[in-house]
C-alpha cells in the first residue's frame, strides 16, 4: 500500500491516543516501517534516532530477533490460555516467579495485566477491597504527587494529575487528592532537605485534613515521568514509605517508567532499600514487543485479602487477557536479555556519561534545567534563565521544540511547557551519547533561532 494511501487511512479510521483529533487529521501521521537498535526507518526512508524508546518503554531496543522468536515459538505452541477457572501456562509461571525474585521486599504475588493503567486500576481495586475486608470501609480517600502520572483509565486518571487527562472526563474523583511533588527546580530553596521535609508535611497535612481513618493509600512515581522528568533528591522516596508507615495507610509505588533498568537499577525501589505494599510495572517488563503490565502485591496485604476473603468467594478482578502466554513469553526473555545479555550491566555504564553530556547543555540560553537519573532525563526549556520564568503557553513551546526535533531526526519526548523528555534505550552506546547530544543542541539553536523569527514579526 502506498505511503500516502496508508496516511489518508489513518486520518479517517485510527484513532491516536492523547492527541487534538483535529490537528491530527490536519497534519497526517509519520508512518513508520522498521527499527533496529536505537533508530526507526519512517515510510519515506529517513533513519530517526529514538531518544525515548517508544514510550518510555523498548528498554531492549529494537530488533531484538530472540524476543520475536520466543513469542512466536509460544504462539504456535499455545497462543492463548485464560486464567480463570484454575487454568494456567508455563510462561506466566516463570515470569511470575521471576518477577517475585526481583522486586523489592516481599512482593511475592504478581498479577498480570495489559498495561500500566490496568495495573494502577489493580492497586485501587485491591487497596479498596483489602480495607473493607479488614472492616474499614470508610478508608476510601487516595493520595498522590502534583505531576503525577498513573495512567489514563476512568480510576487511575483521576490520581494523575495532569489536566488533559482530568478536563472534560469529570476527574478527578471526589476520593483523589494531589500533593506536593519533589521538584528541586521548582521548589522554594532547592535543598534536599527541604524539599523532603515540605513533602512529608504535605502528606501528613492531607492525611490530617481527610481523617486518619479514611485513607486507603499513597500513590507515587520514584521519579515524576509524564509531568516533567522530576527527580526526587536522595531520601525522598524513603521518608515517604517511613512516613506512610507510621499513618497506616498502604504504599503504592508507580514503577511503570523507572522499572527494569531505567534508572541504573532493576527497579528505583532498589536506590533507597524502599519497599512498597504493592508496586505496578508495565512498559520494560515486556520492552513494549507485546502488551503486558504487572501488579506486584506483597505477603501481608496478599495475605489478608486471602484469609479475609469467605471460603468459595471469588475476589471480582480480572482481565480476559491477564497472564497472556505470548506476552509472557516476551518478558522471560526480555528479562534474560537485561540479566544474561549485558543490557542492565549496559545501562548502568553508560548512564552516567550520557548525564554528564547531557549537563553539557546547560549552557545553552534556552536551558534552565538539566536532570538525570540513570538513562531517564529531562531538558527544561525557560524564557529567563534567572528568573526560571516559562515561556507563556500561546508560544506554544512544546510544538516547536517537536518540530525541531523531527528536522533533527531525534524523537524525544516534548512536553507542551517546553520540558524536553528523554528515555533512550538501554543499549545506547556511548558514541551514541555523543551523537544524541550533538542533535539535541542542533535542535535548541534552532527553537532559539526560530523564536527571535518569531519575535521581530511581532
Amino acid at each position: 500500500m502506498r505511503r500516502n494511501d496508508l496516511i489518508e487511512l489513518d486520518r479517517e479510521h485510527l484513532v491516536h491516543p492523547v492527541s487534538s483529533w483535529a490537528d491530527h487529521e490536519a497534519a497526517g501521521a509519520t508512518v513508520f516501517e522498521s527499527g533496529r537498535g536505537l533508530y526507526l526507518r519512517d515510510s519515506e526512508g529517513v533513519e530517526h534516532l529514538d531518544a525515548f524508546a517508544g514510550l518510555w518503554c523498548v528498554n531492549v531496543g529494537y530488533g531484538q530477533d530472540s524476543v520475536a522468536e520466543a513469542m512466536a515459538e509460544q504462539a504456535r505452541r499455545l497462543p492463548y490460555m485464560t486464567g480463570y477457572f484454575g487454568h494456567s501456562n508455563e510462561p506466566a509461571i516463570r515470569l511470575a516467579a521471576k518477577l517475585a525474585e526481583l522486586t523489592p521486599g516481599d512482593l511475592n504475588h504478581i498479577y498480570f495485566c495489559l498495561s500500566g493503567s490496568d495495573a494502577v486500576d489493580g492497586a485501587v481495586r485491591l487497596a479498596t477491597y483489602y480495607w473493607r475486608m479488614k472492616g474499614e470501609p470508610q478508608r476510601r480517600h487516595m493520595i498522590a504527587q502534583r505531576y503525577g502520572y498513573h495512567g489514563a483509565s476512568s480510576t487511575g486518571s483521576g490520581l494523575t494529575a495532569l489536566a488533559a487527562f482530568h478536563r472534560g472526563f469529570d476527574m478527578p474523583l471526589p476520593t483523589q487528592h494531589h500533593i506536593d511533588a519533589p521538584y528541586a527546580y521548582r521548589h522554594r530553596t532547592g535543598r534536599a532537605q527541604d524539599i523532603i521535609a515540605d513533602c512529608v508535611a504535605s502528606l501528613r497535612g492531607k492525611v490530617a485534613e481527610l481523617g486518619a481513618d479514611t485513607v486507603a493509600a499513597f500513590f507515587c512515581e520514584p521519579v515524576i515521568g509524564s509531568g516533567g522528568v522530576i527527580v526526587p533528591p536522595k531520601g525522598w522516596l524513603k521518608a515517604m514509605e517511613e512516613t506512610c508507615r507510621e499513618l497506616g495507610i498502604l504504599f503504592v509505588v508507580d514503577e511503570v517508567i523507572t522499572g527494569f533498568g531505567r534508572t541504573g537499577a532493576m527497579f528505583a525501589c532498589e536506590h533507597e532499600d524502599v519497599r512498597p505494599d504493592m508496586m505496578t510495572m508495565a512498559k520494560g517488563l515486556t520492552s513494549g514487543y507485546s502488551p503486558m503490565g504487572a501488579l506486584a502485591i506483597s505477603d501481608r496485604i496478599y495475605a489478608s485479602i486471602r484469609d479475609l476473603t469467605p471460603a468459595g468467594t471469588a475476589i471480582g478482578h480480572g482481565t480476559t487477557y491477564s497472564a497472556h502466554p505470548v506476552s509472557a513469553a516476551a518478558g522471560v526473555e526480555v528479562i534474560r536479555l537485561y540479566e544474561e545479555g549485558g543490557i542492565l550491566a549496559n545501562a548502568k555504564a553508560v548512564g552516567p556519561y550520557f548525564a554528564e553530556r547531557l549537563a553539557s547543555l546547560g549552557d545553552h540560553p534556552l536551558v534552565g534545567d538539566v536532570r538525570c537519573i540513570g538513562l531517564l532525563a529531562a531538558i527544561e526549556i525557560v524564557a529567563d534563565k534567572r528568573t526560571r520564568e516559562k515561556f507563556p503557553a500561546a508560544r506554544r513551546v512544546g510544538r516547536m521544540v517537536a518540530a525541531a526535533a523531527r528536522e533533527n531526526r531525534i524523537m524525544i519526548r516534548a512536553f507542551d511547557d517546553g520540558i524536553v523528555g528523554l528515555a533512550p534505550a538501554l543499549v545506547i552506546t556511548r558514541d551514541e551519547v555523543d551523537m544524541l547530544v550533538s542533535r539535541l543542541r542542533n535542535m535548541l539553536d534552532l527553537v532559539q533561532s526560530r523564536m527571535g523569527e518569531h519575535d521581530e514579526a511581532e
